[in-house]
Order: structure tokens, then sequence, then C-alpha cells
């Protein structure tokens, strides 16, 4: 069985920056894709960035050029930094891997952006 921990998350003021962690234990060989997806109240779980074990990345419009994506392979660790912060970024940030084909969730993290 495999579990995710995300941490980093809090009160920051628009414009601020935070940094996600996300480490991966249990049955773990190897980690294929690793995405970061957040969910804001009332809204729908969507893509924040996605990294695959290659390193290439893919980012939706409403984050690219702030929010930047890596990972760890030795560590089973994926990172999440987030610069210039917005009020509509305010949201639960949620850790995803894939590992032999199947899908694995954290728990989640709140990232409150306000003034």
């Amino acid at each position: 069985q495999v579990q995710l921990v995300e941490s980093g998350g809090g009160v920051v003021q628009p414009g601020g920056s935070l940094r996600l962690s996300c480490a991966a234990s249990g049955s773990i060989f190897r980690i294929n894709d690793m995405t970061w997806y957040r969910q804001a109240p009332g809204k729908e779980r969507d893509l924040v960035a996605r990294i695959t074990r290659a390193g290439n990345t893919n980012y939706p419009d409403s984050v690219k050029g702030r929010f930047t994506i890596s990972r760890d392979n030795a560590k089973n660790t994926m990172y999440l930094q987030m610069n210039s912060l917005k009020p509509e970024d305010t949201a639960v940030y949620y850790c995803n891997i894939e590992v032999n084909f199947v899908q694995y969730w954290g728990k989640g993290t709140l990232v409150t952006v306000s003034s």
C-alpha cells in the first residue's frame, strides 16, 4: 500500500510564496507521473501541475509562470513552488502519483491566500 503526505500549506498574503511537498512511502518501486491538483470550495478538482519521471512538466494557464513543479526520485518526493499567489489560488492542494498503473491520493493541504 502507498501513502502520500502533503505539507507546506498555510495562510499567505497576496503576492506571497509557499512551497508544498509530497512525500510517498510504502510499496513503491517506481513512480511514473506525479501531479498536483487543487479543489476550491464549491468547485471541481483541477490539475495544477504535472511532472513525468523524465522531468517533463505541464501547467494550466492559470498558474503558468507562477508555479514550478519538481521531483526528487531518490526521495520519492515532489514539490510545488508557488509564487505571486492570488486569492483565487485558495484551495486544498492534493498530491497524486501513479505506481504500477494505480493512482494514489494524499489527504490534501490547505492553502489560503488572503489579505
